[in-house]
């Protein structure tokens, strides 16, 4: 089994303007995207190549779109990502590894 590429919990995930929930994970793995729930139910997951993810220009700091099986989630990576507590930070490291995967290049 692959390693871990990114694993963020304590994260706010939206649809449709609508809470799913308010401490779920963003877990990347073996080439696949999870959005999961505090319990560990999977909300939808997708193959990297299949999603699409970016940062609109209104967000927040802290927020990123990620588009999973033609379904739009905000996710507001705000609490904890492997260590990292800065919510900005988190959100540019998953756009970085969502890009990476997909063959963009990286941004700083």
């Amino acid at each position: 089994m692959a390693e871990t590429e990114f694993n963020a919990t304590g994260v706010r995930i939206e649809r449709s303007l609508r809470s799913v929930t308010r401490a779920g994970q963003v877990l990347i793995k073996d080439g696949r995207l999870k959005l999961l729930t505090s319990y560990g139910s999977e909300i939808d997951s997708a193959p990297l190549r299949s999603v699409q993810a970016g940062k609109p220009w209104f967000a927040a700091r802290d927020q990123a779109r990620a588009i999973v099986n033609g379904t739009r989630y905000v996710l507001t990576l705000g609490q904890r990502e492997s260590g990292v507590t800065d919510g900005p930070a988190a959100a540019r490291r998953f756009l970085d590894v969502i890009r990476s995967a997909q063959g963009e290049p990286r941004t700083s």
